[in-house]
């Protein structure tokens, strides 16, 4: 099976659990027994299903065959290459091939001028006006190679302009663009690329991240702080004839597995058909390709399992040509097992974890709200089933007993409305810890700092500081967290035991997620600028603005998320307490007016009690549809074992 087939049945179990959740939303809806939140949580499930991508990138030095492989791997129905693939740099920019829909085919670029604002290129994507459109023509293959061709585009800049632009400057060539003998240097004409082609794996949700050499890769921080971090695979390509060479472990060990990461990363020995030169037998080349997978893995501390000796021309054309045997030569199956088993049961379980948490809850708070109203409706017929053949006396006893229960009700409410008003200031407290207006003035103070810094020192000692910052206000939400937590907790069992509400204990919630991701970053940020190197060779300006075209705006994507789930969280909690408080205050409320009816008509007793039974069968069916939805849902997720909310010591059936 090739990757696209297995992409093909990640892509139909992706879209029968969303049919499955889909379904859940619009039971809920029809019986109204969902609240606007869990309709928005079950919204914000399909969405992510609707909208999940797979982001693959390619990693490699100059002439590794980096962008061949790619044409082996997705274009090789075109009979030709399709991204430029020679001796020599033809990616200049990150480039991005992906697929949407309602997309147009286009190639989108960014000049590289846009390097001089202080804006990274993710929230330059939001700007059309500011990128370079041209209409791809996918009917032609040469039209095709023309328009892709254009990410390899450089021009000529003087050595003021190209540092100004963010390149590091080296006379010897070795740790950045060496500038000829009239101090011109060669630059990219593009920051960045996006291509949107229609092709099976990206209408899929593939994204395929093809990167430039070390030199551009260290010009765009966002790459090694944002895009290849959160990449969930990483091809590192190498040649088979010239191994681990020092600019390839330079890549590897800055940018590729700067976080010790081993999953997800696929190490590709390119170039295996340099050994085909027909004077050595097929065993002697598997020995020598053997060796050679020894000291790769030898050099970059892995294991041989992660390393996939290939020729990515030779599979090329052995597609092209249809030629099976040659196919099987080149190994690229090999590869692309690897890719299917390791990178898609990954993305799935984390598409699988995420869906069956949020279901579950939600599914569980409604079972909790039908099994309160079942229990309602069967305390009335037991209560009215007493007062067969009683006088007036038992049910005007009867009458003053609910009321009794409903003043004591309304008591523990004050105590309620008393625990909302605590809440809403926790929460003030807890958002103005994680809220972006703090955010941004950190780094107002953090930028200023720097640029009055006078040694590498005060830089250093500016960046540190910001990232202590954003872990105190990391770990001062979480003391937040903790207090509302607790609050809660009590609150729940309070009604639970004096009211009887069905209630499980609320969700907690950890900001250890975030807290890891800022130290990632601080980890990224130490490896790439925070160096005695970088200190001194570049000038504190460009520094101080690499800094906040990347770092800075990253800790604010990761303090976005933050606030989003937090709220997300608060509202969650709280929601199943004030359903089931309404709901309790509904039942006191009928079975009041009940009495009063009797009271008032005793030959309305009976005719009451068919009408509860059936309330009741009708309130058991509701529960056993829900039990059946919560069931197709696990089923179509998968590889989990049902776990089902418990009501009135009975299993939701799964």
């Amino acid at each position: 099976m090739g990757l696209i087939d297995h992409f093909s049945e990640y892509s139909r179990w992706r879209a029968d659990v969303a049919r499955t959740v889909g379904v859940l939303r619009s039971w809920l809806n029809q019986n109204e027994i969902g609240d606007a939140q869990s309709d928005l949580r079950l919204q914000y499930a399909l969405d992510r299903l609707k909208e999940d991508k797979l982001t693959v990138a390619f990693v490699a030095e100059f002439s590794r065959g980096k962008s061949e492989l790619i044409n082996a791997l997705f274009f090789a129905d075109y009979g030709n290459r399709v991204l430029p693939s020679s001796a020599g740099r033809t990616t200049m920019c990150p480039t991005e091939l992906q697929w949407s829909e309602g997309d147009t085919p286009q190639i989108r670029l960014l000049p590289i001028e846009t390097r001089r604002e202080h804006a990274t290129v993710g929230e330059l994507k939001r700007y059309q006006d500011l990128w370079v459109t041209q209409q791809l023509d996918i009917g032609s293959t040469t039209a095709l190679q023309q328009a892709m061709a254009r990410v390899g585009e450089i021009k000529t800049v003087s050595r003021a302009d190209a540092e100004a632009l963010g390149f590091i400057i080296d006379p010897e060539g070795n740790n950045g663009l060496q500038p000829d003998e009239h101090g011109q240097v060669v630059v990219p004409c593009w920051r960045h690329a996006v291509i949107h082609f229609q092709h099976p794996l990206l209408e899929q949700g593939l994204v395929v991240l093809d990167t430039p050499g070390l030199n551009a890769i260290g010009a765009e921080p966002e790459l090694t702080l944002s895009l290849l971090p959160n990449a969930h695979a990483i091809l590192f390509i190498l040649a088979a004839d010239t191994g681990v060479t020092q600019s390839d472990l330079a890549v590897w060990r800055d940018y590729v597995n700067a976080g010790q990461r081993t999953e997800g990363r696929l190490v590709v020995l390119n170039k295996i058909d340099s050994l085909w030169d027909g004077l050595r037998d097929e065993a002697r080349i598997a020995e020598e390709i053997g060796r050679q997978v020894d000291a790769v893995a030898h050099d970059l501390k892995l294991e041989r399992g992660h390393i996939f000796p290939i020729s990515a021309q030779k599979a090329l054309l052995a597609r092209i040509q249809n030629d099976a045997p040659l196919l099987d030569r080149s190994r690229l199956g090999t590869l692309e097992s690897a890719l299917s088993s390791e990178l898609l049961p990954a993305k799935q379980q984390i598409v699988r974890t995420s869906t069956l948490a949020e279901t579950e809850d939600i599914v569980m708070h409604a079972d909790e709200l039908l099994a309160s109203r079942q229990q309602g409706v069967n305390e009335q017929l037991r209560e009215l089933t007493d007062l067969r053949g009683k006088n007036q006396n038992v049910i005007e006893y009867m009458m003053r007993k609910v009321r009794a229960e409903k003043e004591e009700f309304e008591a523990g409410l004050k105590k309620y409305y008393a625990v909302r008003s605590v809440f809403t200031n926790l929460t003030n407290n807890l958002l103005g810890h994680l809220g972006l207006d703090a955010l941004r003035d950190e780094t107002r103070r953090t930028r200023e700092a720097m640029l009055e810094s006078t040694f590498s020192r005060g830089l250093r000692q500016a960046m540190t500081g910001f990232f202590d910052h954003l872990r105190g206000n990391l770990q001062k939400s979480a003391e937040e967290v903790n207090e509302i937590s607790g609050m809660l907790g009590a609150m729940y069992k309070r009604f639970s035991v004096e009211h009887g509400l069905k209630l499980t204990p609320p969700a907690g919630f950890s900001t250890l997620r975030y807290e890891r991701e800022i130290n990632t970053l601080e980890k990224a940020f130490n490896t790439q600028l925070n160096t005695t190197l970088t200190l001194v060779t570049t000038e504190k300006h460009t520094l101080t603005q690499k800094f906040f075209e990347t770092v800075a705006i990253q800790a604010r994507r990761t303090f976005e998320v933050a606030n989003r789930d937090v709220e997300h969280w608060l509202r969650a909690v709280m929601s199943p307490l004030e359903t089931q408080v309404r709901e309790y205050q509904l039942q006191l409320k009928r079975r009041l007016e009940s009495v009063k009816r009797i009271h008032q008509a005793t030959d309305t007793l009976e005719d009451r009690i068919v009408e509860l039974e059936q309330q009741n069968q009708s309130i058991a069916h509701l529960r056993s549809e829900l039990a059946q939805i919560s069931s197709d849902i696990q089923t179509a997720l998968g590889g989990t074992e049902a776990t089902t909310p418990r009501t009135e010591g009975r299993a939701l059936a799964a």
